[in-house]
């Protein structure tokens, strides 16, 4: 009987660390996110004249600040093409994907650069650039006995998903591929990282993110297990208003130069993903 009081105060002990470690995170976010407001609401504005406005995701892998250092496989991407072709583009950090796709709509943005698997529904809404990078969305669930191995095991249960992405069509398809209800919770306020963070601390049971921002914060989040796909691999791309063909079309010329840096291109995927991509082609 002590060894169980025992191993459940350590629970205990561990699940209010987790929260702990949360609550910092989030209050941080939320603290910077009321001290950045006044600038943001500035920064929201076009640009003008030639500088291209990016809504540009916080991620891993996306952009990220760590000290004074800013980096991200897109962000800096993006550097190199601005570098090559003399084009000045303008960051927009966003957390949540939903502004960064009204603010493309409305002509806030000229393009979203964001963890969004293009699916066939979003083509009729956006402009889609050439496969960045491939990804594929995984489960993201707290390791224990209990953890489940399959898709199957979903049936009547709740994931969490931020709000905007495609990944809610994608479980409403998997509901009907195994004959049973998935439950979507879509978050307003987070981006995939901090639902990550939730899942960690017992808040929430699951999430669906991109296997990418799994595997970057694999080694801040070791009690979370990430086996279970719920999508096969897609192509990731970036975003442009629907009516800008020809912006997409000079995108897809401007990653094609940077490409020709071979030795350059391969280190950048190199940094971020351990390894080099397959050819992209559709």
């Amino acid at each position: 009987m002590a060894m169980i009081r025992q191993e459940h105060s350590a629970k205990k002990g561990q699940l209010a660390l987790y929260g702990a470690l949360l609550a910092v995170v989030v209050g941080c976010m939320v603290a910077l996110s009321l001290c950045d407001r006044p600038k943001l609401a500035i920064n929201d504005q076009p640009s003008g004249g030639d500088t291209l406005d990016i809504a540009i995701e916080y991620s891993p892998v996306t952009y990220y600040t760590y000290d004074d250092t800013l980096g991200g496989y897109n962000y800096d991407l993006l550097r190199m093409i601005s570098k090559r072709v003399g084009h000045p583009m303008k960051f927009h950090p966003v957390v949540t994907l939903e502004k960064a796709l009204s603010g493309l709509e409305d002509g806030r943005f000229d393009m979203v650069v964001a963890q969004f698997p293009m699916t066939a529904g979003d083509t009729a809404r956006f402009a889609f650039t050439e496969p960045i990078y491939i990804d594929q969305q995984v489960l993201v669930q707290r390791r224990s006995r209990h953890a489940i191995h399959s898709q199957l095991d979903l049936a009547g249960d709740t994931v969490w998903v931020v709000k905007g992405s495609p990944m809610v069509q994608r479980i409403a398809s998997l509901s009907r591929e195994i004959g049973d209800t998935i439950y979507v919770h879509v978050d307003e306020l987070y981006g995939p990282e901090q639902l990550m963070m939730m899942v960690s601390a017992g808040e929430i049971k699951y999430a669906v993110v991109n296997r990418s921002i799994a595997r970057a914060m694999a080694a801040n989040l070791p009690n979370l297990d990430r086996s279970v796909p719920i999508s096969l691999s897609q192509f990731q791309s970036w975003l442009v208003a629907k009516e800008r063909q020809s912006l997409c079309d000079s995108l897809n010329r401007w990653h094609e130069l940077v490409k020709t840096d071979t030795a350059a291109y391969l280190n950048l995927q190199r940094r971020y993903f351990g390894g080099t991509f397959p050819t992209l082609a559709r």
